[in-house]
């Protein structure tokens, strides 16, 4: 998620002020959030909904913990946690409202629907804001945007190389992600295995099931890290979304708010620590 310059932003913004003059006075400042819908400057830190999380005393968010290093399962002094860079930013928004965080762990496809239910505030898991998705619910703006890649056994890393290699070959993707479009385009709707669990998908590749997993690029970089069977290899995919936002049940646009809030105040270098905190903790990547 590229942040913008603070000051070369305040210079252009006076230098607008200086050429408009009081023409600009009393002009409605309007923003378009991920939504697609224009939003007014509002103080969302002292509305109801969020006093309403700040009484109940947590922070109640839904993932699919077996995508690592967004979201996954270690150990931490002998406990079972789930961790990861998505529960990184969950704890940096429960840390500002004073409360703490819960995470619920369930399958992917079920999320948007138990969000929908109140089973939770909110949902992070690696959720891009598709135009489908916003249908149903409201999203924040993103706070990171990944490019995707394919995993393949090591030893047709020559084989796979495009786009086109892959049409017509058995690919798998997770059930309920937006990456279950683009396997479809590789290889053909009808080829296109979903599972749930991305350790199912591995397996699978493994044992000559499935000829390639289209994954986020930080979780096929991981696999190929951590496992000399595996290839991550870049066939020209183009990401389906503007990034990863975090999901809000439809017309809760006070908690939406002010999430884009804490995310703005996030800034790239704060980002990239949290990604490669999250890679050392699973192992993707050596602490140096």
């Amino acid at each position: 998620m590229k942040k913008i310059n603070l000051k070369k932003a305040a210079a252009i913004a006076m230098s607008l002020i200086m050429v408009l003059g009081v023409a600009s006075c009393g002009a409605e400042e309007e923003k378009s959030d991920a939504n697609g819908e224009a939003e007014e400057a509002v103080d969302y830190e002292n509305s109801e909904r969020i006093k309403e999380i700040k009484d109940s005393g947590k922070l109640v968010v839904g993932t699919s913990a077996d995508y690592a290093p967004f979201e996954f399962h270690t150990k931490i002094d002998g406990e079972d946690t789930i961790v990861g860079f998505d529960i990184a930013i969950a704890q940096k928004i429960a840390d500002s409202l004073g409360v703490e965080l819960e995470v619920v762990d369930m399958a992917f496809d079920s999320l948007l629907i138990s969000l929908d239910n109140g089973d939770f505030d909110m949902v992070l898991a690696s959720l891009g804001a598709t135009e489908e998705r916003k249908k149903a619910v409201d999203f924040s703006e993103p706070y990171h945007q990944s490019t995707h890649l394919v995993v393949v056994r090591a030893e047709d890393a020559d084989k796979y190389t495009t786009a086109e290699s892959l049409k017509g070959q058995p690919v798998a993707a997770q059930k309920g992600a937006t990456l279950v479009p683009e396997a479809e385009k590789v290889a053909g709707a009808e080829n296109v295995v979903q599972l749930v669990k991305v350790n199912d998908m591995v397996t699978e590749l493994l044992n000559g099931k499935v000829e390639a997993i289209v994954l986020d690029s930080v979780i096929a970089n991981g696999y190929e890290a951590v496992n000399d069977e595996l290839v991550a290899v870049d066939i020209g995919l183009e990401p389906t979304s503007d990034g990863e936002c975090i999901a809000c049940k439809k017309g809760d646009t006070d908690l939406v708010g002010y999430v884009n809030e804490i995310i703005a105040g996030i800034s790239e270098e704060e980002i990239d620590q949290m990604l490669l905190d999250a890679q050392i903790l699973a192992g993707i990547i050596e602490e140096k």
